[in-house]
């Protein structure tokens, strides 16, 4: 036999072991396409300490959005600028665009004021998460408001549970309660292997905000 054959030969045996491996893996996601017959809204929540996760969230409203879905968005972190989020989102006709009122800010700090805001856009929050026209919702930053004490979780387990079934969450925030972590459907932690920051490049816009 020589060289050029057996090489031949072994470039074959090598694409069919390749082939049948990818036949397994095709059934074995079949397998689970074929399980997967549950039709109903999901829960997803975002944390971590990585950048990317509000950004993820409003990245899944626009794919709602071309869709023609119906979407609402509560922001409960207030900064001193405008987002490019808000900016853009604000104004679509198919998008209710909230953002905490005078209260929990990154740059002041006043409990009082803070306590209430949290309790007014959670009013807002309930609303949305009990309107069978809204099929996504944001819930962007909530989970700051359970690290500080502002909102009771149990609350918020209640009325995911009690949602319209078509209904969309989507929730972020560095950390989370643990009852929170266990209830949704889907969790993702995004991590933070570098930032542009501690290298002593300034927040920019279009990226930071």
């Amino acid at each position: 036999m020589t060289d050029e054959k057996k090489s031949s030969e072994q470039e074959a045996e090598q694409s069919a072991k390749n082939e049948a491996r990818l036949l397994k893996k095709k059934a074995v996601v079949d397998q689970r396409i074929a399980a997967a017959t549950q039709e109903r809204g999901v829960t997803i929540l975002l944390t971590g300490n990585g950048k990317g996760k509000s950004s993820s969230a409003f990245g899944t409203m626009a794919r709602a959005l071309g869709h023609g879905q119906k979407c609402a968005v509560i922001q409960f972190i207030k900064g001193r600028k405008a987002t490019g989020e808000q900016l853009f989102f604000g104004s679509h006709p198919l998008v209710d665009f909230h953002v905490m009122g005078h209260g929990f800010t990154w740059e002041t700090r006043n409990p009082e004021l803070e306590q209430e805001a949290a309790e007014q856009a959670w009013s807002l929050a309930k609303d949305v998460l009990s309107d069978p026209s809204v099929h996504f919702v944001l819930l962007d930053e909530i989970t700051y408001m359970y690290k500080y004490g502002y909102l009771n979780e149990a609350d918020l387990i209640a009325a995911l549970a009690a949602r319209p079934i078509h209904q969309n969450v989507m929730m972020t925030g560095r950390t989370a309660p643990r009852v929170l972590l266990d209830s949704v459907d889907t969790h993702s932690k995004i991590a933070n292997e570098r930032h542009a920051f501690a290298n002593g490049v300034k927040a920019q816009v279009g990226i930071e905000w």
